[in-house]
Parts: structure tokens; sequence; C-alpha cells
């Protein structure tokens, strides 16, 4: 109802126009009985009839009655001491009781609400029996019936009100956490996609660019004596950058690695050895052990990964002349070991990752056997060489498949 505050169960248009009709229809049948009727007070019956019906329309008008319960308690206040004085003057109106009825339960707060309507019904009741010099229970029954059912019918429809509302707010904090939960696994996908391209860049384009770095450096040293050397080592940079580029192109369009097109994980690493041993001082011997098994390919790239970073590792740090390469295939397990014979290093006292320095292979290792359900260990000690093993399981879990996409 627009006579309603803001604290109050909204009605709708409808209803507070249908309460509004009813007041001003059972006021007009009071003055126009009394005037076809020619009874006594007419004319003072007409007029507190449209005094009542001024003082009510005054009500859905006046904002401060819409805000303030105080304010709607004392517009309630005028309109019933005017029914008052026009249930004195006639029976007929009798009838207004039931729609203040419902003003009084909507306006006012519940305890409160019930007593007005109780005062109002034992008025109306009263003043029937005045106008009829007698008293009855069947006096009674209509205008405590209607109170009855007005009563019902309020605090029913606030229930269901409050219900709705309870409801809604409930959809709205769904909707709201459907919203964050969908943010949440955006940006979990971003960032597992940012971890993902930090580790293929990492242990592709980064290493091949620092292939090519030292092959242009040896090609540089070699020049002024040897320099069919230079030759050969420009030409070997040169196949390098034409590796990279087919791995940046496969990167970009999240294709196999082209070191496993056409071939088995065992070719692939078998080829990665003859490459390293060709490029670099390095002599690096691959081993296949136990019998092959179909890989998922998560595992493929990760292993043949891995086993590019450990190379490459050794390659730069380490100053090793051999590595060993081992695949080996142990039932429900896979496992990669690179062993070389470098100088070594203390694994509790790794420098932290550094954009300059580098410093991130072993992190994207361990990342990449994390995600996967397996293993990394790292075994080393200064002037004792490095064993790196890694153990993925053979049926990966469900939740890895992600990380099939190189």
């Amino acid at each position: 109802m627009k006579t309603a505050a803001p604290a109050l169960t909204p009605t709708t248009r409808a209803l507070a126009w249908c309460l509004h009709l009813l007041v001003i229809g059972l006021l007009a049948l009071a003055a126009g009985r009394a005037v076809t009727g020619d009874r006594t007070h007419a004319g003072w019956i007409l007029a507190v009839a449209a005094a009542c019906g001024l003082v009510y329309a005054v009500g859905p008008v006046l904002p401060g009655i819409r805000r303030s319960r105080q304010a709607a308690a004392l517009w309630l206040a005028a309109v019933g001491a005017c029914w008052l004085m026009l249930l004195v003057l006639t029976p007929d109106a009798v009838w207004v009781a039931f729609p203040l009825y419902f003003l009084q339960l909507h306006l006012l707060s519940r305890r409160t609400g019930l007593a007005a309507v109780a005062a109002t019904a034992a008025a109306a009741i009263t003043g029937f029996a005045a106008h009829q010099h007698s008293f009855s229970p069947a006096m009674a029954i209509g205008p405590a019936l209607g109170a009855a059912v007005a009563v019902a019918v309020v605090w029913g429809y606030q229930a269901l009100y409050r219900e709705s509302e309870h409801r809604r707010r409930l959809i709205e904090e769904l909707t709201a956490t459907r919203a964050d939960l969908a943010t949440a696994q955006h940006t979990a996908g971003v960032l597992a996609e940012r971890d993902r391209l930090a580790r293929e860049i990492h242990d592709t384009l980064a290493q091949g660019l620092s292939s090519i770095q030292l092959l242009l450096r040896a090609a540089e040293r070699a020049l002024p004596q040897a320099p069919q050397n230079a030759a050969r080592y420009v030409d070997q940079a040169r196949q390098a950058a034409v590796d990279n580029l087919a791995e940046a192109r496969r990167f970009v369009a999240a294709l196999t690695p082209p070191t496993l097109e056409g071939t088995t994980l065992a070719g692939a690493l078998e080829r990665l050895c003859t490459t390293t041993s060709a490029r670099h001082r390095l002599t690096a011997r691959f081993h296949l052990t136990g019998d092959p098994a179909p890989l998922a390919t998560a595992h493929e790239v990760a292993l043949l990964r891995i086993a590019q970073s450990a190379l490459a590792n050794t390659v730069h740090h380490a100053e090793a002349t051999t590595a060993e390469v081992t695949l080996g295939y142990l039932g429900d397990r896979v496992a990669l070991d690179v062993v070389d014979d470098g100088h070594g290093f203390d694994p509790a006292r790794l420098p932290a990752p550094d954009p300059e320095a580098g410093g991130f292979g072993l992190a994207a290792m361990r990342a990449r056997v994390r995600a996967l359900g397996g293993t990394l260990t790292i075994e080393s000690s200064p002037g004792h060489g490095t064993v790196l093993a890694a153990q993925l399981p053979v049926t990966p879990p469900a939740q890895t498949q992600p990380e099939a996409r190189p």
C-alpha cells in the first residue's frame, strides 16, 4: 500500500487501490442509506462520512505517513475517531470496520495492530448493539469473524512475503556465489595457463635460445684460428633456431611437440641425447629399460620437457662431460633418470628464481610432476655430480588431463 512505511511489508498497487475503493465505497454506502432512508441526523451523517473520507485520503498523499510508523499511527487514530463519530450516528458504519482491520494490521506492529483490531471490533459490536437497543451473540459474529479473517489474511500474506524475500535473498546469494565461483575458476584457469606457458617457454624457447647463444659464442672464439669449426657452430645454431621456431609454432597452436611427432617417447629422448652431444661438449647417452607401455600425451610431454631441462642445466651449469638418460617402465609407473658427472651443487642452497639469472628449471619440473601425480627427487653434492629421478603413474589421474595440452 502507498500508506506503508518502508519497513512494512510492501503490497501491490492493485491491493492498495482495492482497499481505498472499499473504504470510500462503504462510507458512500453509509451516507447514501442515510439520505434514502430519511434517517435522523442525515446531514450530520453526510458531513462526518465526507470528513472521514477526506482524512482517509490524506494518508496515501502525505509522504511522512509512508515513511514513519508513528505518523501512520496518528493518521489511523484520526481515521478511527471519524469512524467512531460516524458509528455513533448510524449503524451502517459498522461495515467500515472491516477495511480498518487491514489498515491497522498492516501499518502497526503485530501486537499493537492486534490490540487495535480487537478494540475496533469491540467498538463495532457495541455501536451496532446500541443502535438496536439490544444485544445478541449474532451481533458479535460479523465483526469478530471479519477481524479473524483480516488477521489471518494479513499475517498469512506477511509470512508468505517474508518467505519470498528469504528465497529471493538466497537466490541472490546463490547467484553471487556462482559468479564468485566462476570468477575464481577463471582466475585459477588463468594462473594455471600462465604456469603452463611459463614451463613451456622455459623448457623450449628459453633453453633453445640459451643453446644458440652458447653455439654462437663458440663460433666467435673459433673464427680467427678455425673458420671451419666456426661454420659448424653457426650451422648448429641455425638448426637450433629452426627447431625452436617449430616448437614456437606448435606451442602457439597447442600441438604436440615436433620431437614427439611420428616417434615414441624413447625415440624422442634418444634424438635429444644425440642432438645435445652434437651441439655441446657433452656426451649424452640414452638407455631404455623395461617393456614400453602406452602413455598419455601429457606424460610423454612432461618427461620429454624434464629431460630437455635437465640436459640444458647440465650443459649450462654442471661442466659435465657425460650424461646418462634412462627411461624405465616399472609396471604401473614410468621413471626418467638423468645422471651427469658435473661438479654438482647443494639442492638445499639453490638461489631463488630470478628473471635475469634464471633458476626456474627445477621449479618447472616439480610443477609438471606434481600436476601428474608423480614424484621428483634430486641427489647432488658439490664435486660429485647430479642424479635427477622423476616417476609418474602410467594411468594419469582424471584431473591431470588438461596438462596434456602443451
